[in-house]
């Protein structure tokens, strides 16, 4: 057996290398000549642990939903549930803590904020009073228990972006200071000229989206340019969810990372409005909406100060809290490899419990089976699996992280406080939801076209007889809304997978249908709960996949890169001099 197994890891680290072939350093860290690597077929494969099953995925799934569990919320009772149950786990699948300081927890600080705030506008002698959180959404991360803004005039900036690689700024030079811009949420859907109906793909991503069509960058910008508050339109498609999303998401304690003085990332007051109200206010000031947003798509287009102002009335109250990441370890058995690590991360939390809601508890709790109890269950299960399995070269790290509802706030401060240097971390590979359904023939890849990890994916998709492909809707900006971002943006390569679309034994527009229905009623909804036709055998399928990528990378002696065109290939050269 050990011979089978010397050999076996021979072929996997010939394989690697010629999959991830090294690049030397050089002082001005040119680009790689080619983007694309296609790895030879591999001679020999080791199978993924029997340990990886559906029974267990759906175990661990109904547990972390459990009533119980409170909905996950970090800084509170359910929190210290779900901490103490991961804590518990990994201990007993024999994992070693992962925080070097010999715990299974990373501390992280944050500050929750609940927010009530009163919002009117005054636009020709006329007074528009909007309800929270019927028609808009607010919240401030300001440690004042009260303060109003009074008047701030309006400003409409189109999608609120300044992109220099695309010749584009929504600005102008204009002067924010004291003011409110008013914005659209995703990026400008440039038409392409040469194929109508079609998007351009060499603006802004083409149909896919990109981080200047998230909410987190049009925030961010409004602060690094001293707007006083912002509030974006919320729609449906764009946003690629319905209004109840943001008032599940922002209505309730709104978090941070703990900081001392004002959260870089916010304008005094954030906030979503309603297309129907936003619709109502430019009527009042003598403008046509869509005639405004149209005049958006342009490179030529300049902010346009409303006739009216707003005034918001804050009331503001704050609770300091120590939330935690939990980080288990299977240590690497080669000396010289040992130190490089693989890292596997999935979020436990979620949106609590809300007993202001009608109905008993279960009909209060904010569940999470899909997202993302099944997503922590997949790590779980993945532990368990590289426990039981080879001994790996590298060193793999398991975290579940906290507060990616919020914000991506627990990769977030990972990322900022590597456990582990970043230098070494050789990939990410996140989950985020698995699917729960049966077995599909693709896997859709939301980190496609970022790292020369596409490859990996497509060879080891192929050993299972299926097809790595693009994710379906990269409109959504999914690949900006899970935790593998924040690891993204300090230079480490990542694997984010989605779920098959192409299901066995089931109609063509069956996984549309299915991820288009649990978008519109149960996502960040109390309804994310285990559903009767659940069974996990594609959610299986999947972490076999997961496992096996982790593998050969934990087995190898090479690091991936980024591929030249990637927003995130400079961090790495700065890292370790080159991609």
């Amino acid at each position: 057996m050990g011979r089978i197994r010397t050999l076996l890891l021979g072929a996997l680290i010939t394989w690697a290398a010629a999959a991830f072939p090294a690049e030397a350093p050089t002082a001005t860290a040119a680009a790689p000549k080619a983007a694309a690597i296609a790895p030879p077929a591999r001679l020999t494969t080791i199978a993924a642990p029997g340990t990886i099953s559906a029974e267990r995925l759906m175990g661990y799934t109904r547990t972390l939903s459990d009533d119980r569990f409170e909905g996950r919320s970090p800084g509170t009772h359910g929190e210290q549930v779900t901490v103490d149950y991961l804590v518990q786990q990994f201990k007993a699948l024999g994992l070693a803590p992962g925080n070097p300081d010999g715990s299974y927890l990373q501390a992280v600080p944050m500050t929750a904020f609940s927010t009530k705030p009163q919002l009117s506008f005054e636009a020709k002698g006329q007074r528009i009073e909007l309800k929270s959180p019927d028609d808009y959404v607010g919240w401030s991360s300001v440690r004042k228990a009260h303060f109003q803004l009074r008047k701030s005039r309006l400003v409409f900036v189109g999608y609120g972006v300044q992109a220099p690689e695309y010749r584009w700024d929504d600005y102008k030079g204009i002067d924010l200071r004291g003011k409110t811009i008013v914005m659209l949420i995703n990026d400008p859907p440039i038409p392409d000229a040469a194929h109508p109906g079609e998007l351009d793909p060499a603006m802004f991503g083409g149909k896919a989206m990109t981080y200047y069509g998230r909410w987190t960058y049009k925030f961010e910008i409004a602060a690094r340019l001293g707007a006083a508050a912002a509030i974006i339109v919320h729609e449906t498609g764009p946003a690629a969810y319905p209004y109840s999303v943001v008032v599940n998401s922002w209505s309730g304690e709104n978090y941070s990372l703990a900081r001392n003085g004002k959260d870089p990332d916010f304008p005094l007051v954030a906030g979503w409005m309603t297309l129907e109200r936003t619709r109502e206010l430019f009527s009042q000031c003598g403008l046509e909406f869509d005639t405004l947003k149209q005049q958006a798509l342009s490179r030529d287009f300049h902010p346009v100060t409303l006739p009216a102002t707003v005034s918001f009335d804050v009331h503001n109250s704050w609770r300091d809290l120590e939330s935690h990441n939990v980080v288990a370890r299977v240590a690497g058995s080669e000396p010289k490899r040992a130190g490089e690590t693989i890292v596997y991360s999935a979020h436990w939390d979620h949106f609590g419990w809300n007993d202001k809601l009608p109905g008993d508890k279960s009909a209060q709790v904010f569940h999470g089976a899909l997202d993302n109890a099944s997503g922590t269950a997949a790590l779980l299960t993945l532990a368990e699996a590289f426990h039981d399995a080879v001994p790996p070269g590298r060193s793999l790290l398991f975290v579940a992280t906290t507060g990616e509802e919020r914000g991506l706030l627990g990769a977030r401060y990972y990322a900022r406080h590597p456990l582990y240097p970043l230098r070494d971390t050789v990939a990410n590979i996140n989950i985020d939801g698995i699917n729960p359904l049966g077995p599909t023939r693709d896997v859709r890849v939301t980190s496609w076209g970022k790292s020369q990890l596409d490859e990996l994916v497509v060879s080891e998709a192929a050993q299972q007889g299926r097809k790595a492909l693009p994710e379906a809707h990269p409109e959504r900006g999914s690949f900006y809304r899970a935790d593998q971002l924040e690891f993204a943006r300090v230079g480490v390569p990542v694997i984010y997978l989605g779920g098959g679309f192409d299901f066995i034994g089931q109609s063509a527009d069956y996984g549309e249908h299915q991820s288009t229905e649990f978008i519109a009623h149960r996502y960040h909804q109390v309804l994310d709960v285990i559903q009767p036709d659940w069974s996990f055998a594609g959610g299986a399928q999947d972490v076999q996949l997961l496992w096996k990528l982790g593998d050969v990378l934990a087995h190898s002696d090479q690091f991936p890169h980024w591929k030249p065109d990637s927003e995130f290939r400079a961090k790495r050269v700065q890292q370790r001099g080159s991609d």
